[in-house]
């Protein structure tokens, strides 16, 4: 079973990060957790260093009760984090220890429960619908006798902000009823997420000054403000934040854990997870996408691909100085990359940058660094992207400073043709024949595939194949067309971005063509000329 203290988190209890993702997280659309999914989460935050991991409601969802009984049967075996099983106070008109739900928060065998409690007078009126006197002792029966039950009590008080607002009287009333019950934390919740920064900072500074409670924070992120709010109410003296990974949940979402965890780890020098543990952030947030079988949000703060990515030249002859010019913190302390972009936008010190990062030295070429920044301001121009497409822009720069990389093209193209065959039983198939030279050799191959592209690689394997035994591991892993508009009075041009595997490392090139069977060849043909070029580099370090 788990621990119940983050023990060897540096502020040990003096500051909560406590994860709701298994809760909150799942109520976003489109995300299904399975029970295995479940505890791969559990244990990703775990890794991280979280101190509390949210599971579920047992008792309420058969998913999660199967949950938490692995976790009591020893498949979850957490090191850094408590886990938490989330519930509601009692019903009216009973008692705590003669409710259900609150049994079923007992047999989770959870070390730390969060019971949710209304706190506005109007929910508690018309949902609850008792007066405020049953609505405290519901909360402080609930509370002390899982208390004497051993167990750590947080209460998540529902929409706080705004009954706040409407009668703070009540919101007293509540909180005094969770805390004479024995919970160690009363969180304030923005349950709409309608609150702003200063505003909701003022109204944590002024309850933790009238009732010396310790605090936490829960922020939906419907004006786009859960993370500064999350922020300024630790700012205001909240000790205890809930968020959820990347941000997931109901509606627009919650404050999301690692954009909240870098700013406080970053900006605000709490070490809120164990040492070098934040180094992990975007690794771990990517791993929880690949689980929530979602994208991963590339402009996501902190561990998104372009958190730390440079279009402007203006930036990159900055960052060539020094790369804290502009960037806020270093990259490789949140476990990113910085990236320098190469597009129309580019000038000199950015593609020397972009270079660098590819192996490709133009700092002492300066007439070479020139043709460079002049191609590709020339093929952006025409279309071309090389944004997502660094093997073409690699072997652009290979090509432009005349180095050995490019000495030995794994064929040469004496010419292509593709036709479409329409057949009585509706079938359309394409037809691809190529012919290459390879070395001294002719090649002339043909194959069929279900589209022209498909055809024309198979054939260009067929071809190849006996020729480039590293063929065989070769394989297209995503192919993507643009259609973009054409210069006044000419036809509308073509851009293929083709990303390539070979089990182990993924390249992407770009071809760009009024035909979309010639802008496909173009970037085909930069896929296989880098992977033989790489290669051959490669054997010849060996």
């Amino acid at each position: 079973m788990t621990r119940q203290e983050p023990a060897d988190t540096p502020l040990g209890d003096d500051f909560h990060l406590y994860d709701t993702t298994l809760r909150d997280g799942a109520q976003r659309e489109g995300i299904t957790y399975s029970v295995a999914d479940k505890l791969a989460v559990a244990r990703l935050l775990d890794e991280l260093g979280v101190g509390f991991i949210e599971g579920g409601w047992p008792g309420a969802l058969p998913k999660d009760t199967e949950f938490f009984a692995k976790a009591a049967a020893g498949e979850l075996q957490l090191k850094h984090a408590a886990l938490v099983a989330f519930g509601s106070t009692r019903k009216a008109n009973t008692t705590a220890d003669q409710d259900k739900q609150v049994r079923a928060l007992l047999d989770s065998q959870a070390p730390v429960i969060t019971l949710v409690a209304k706190s506005d007078l109007r929910h508690i009126e018309r949902a609850l619908r008792v007066d405020v006197d049953e609505a405290c002792e519901m909360v402080r029966d609930t509370v002390s006798f899982l208390v004497a039950e051993g167990r750590r009590v947080f209460v998540d008080l529902e929409h706080f902000f705004d009954g706040y607002e409407f009668s703070p009287e009540t919101s007293y009333r509540v909180l005094d009823a969770a805390a004479s019950g024995g919970a160690d934390v009363m969180v304030l919740c923005d349950t709409n997420g309608g609150q702003l920064p200063l505003g909701l900072a003022e109204t944590v500074r002024t309850i933790k000054d009238k009732t010396g409670f310790r605090l936490g924070i829960h922020c939906q992120d419907d004006t786009s403000c859960a993370v500064a709010n999350s922020i300024a109410a630790v700012q205001a003296g909240a000790t205890h934040v809930q968020c959820t990974a990347n941000g997931y949940g109901e509606r627009a979402g919650n404050a999301d854990l690692f954009a909240v965890t870098g700013n406080l780890v970053a900006k605000l020098g709490m070490e809120v997870l164990p040492t070098g543990r934040a180094a992990e952030l975007t690794r771990v947030s990517h791993a929880l996408a690949e689980i929530a079988n979602l994208a991963p949000d590339t402009h996501q703060a902190y561990v998104g691909s372009s958190a730390f990515a440079h279009k402007a030249g203006l930036h990159a002859s900055a960052i060539k100085v020094d790369p804290l010019l502009y960037n806020h913190i270093d990259p490789a302390s949140v476990g990113n990359d910085m990236r320098v972009l190469v597009t129309e936008m580019a000038g000199r010190a950015s593609l020397e940058l972009k270079g660098r990062e590819l192996g490709v030295d133009l700092a002492g070429q300066p007439e070479a660094l020139t043709r460079s920044v002049r191609k590709v301001k020339l093929l952006e121009s025409e279309g071309w992207s090389f944004e997502a497409a660094d093997a073409s822009l690699e072997l652009l720069l290979h090509r432009e400073i005349g180095s050995d990389f490019l000495d030995e093209p794994p064929f040469v193209l004496e010419s292509y043709r593709v036709v479409m065959d329409h057949r009585a039983d509706g079938e359309v198939v394409s037809e691809a024949t190529v012919r290459v030279h390879v070395g001294d050799q002719r090649v002339i191959a043909t194959a069929e595939g279900t589209g022209p592209v498909h055809a024309l690689d198979a054939a260009l394997r067929e071809a190849l194949t006996p020729h480039l035994p590293w063929l065989d591991t070769v394989e297209l892993a995503d192919y993507k067309v643009r259609i973009l508009p054409g210069h006044p009075g000419t036809d509308a041009v073509t851009r293929v971005l083709v990303e390539t595997t070979d089990g182990h490392t993924e390249w992407t090139t770009v071809g760009v063509h009024g035909n979309i069977v010639e802008a496909s060849w173009l970037a085909l043909c930069d896929a296989l000329v880098h992977k033989a070029a790489t290669v051959r580099e490669s054997l010849v370090t060996k």
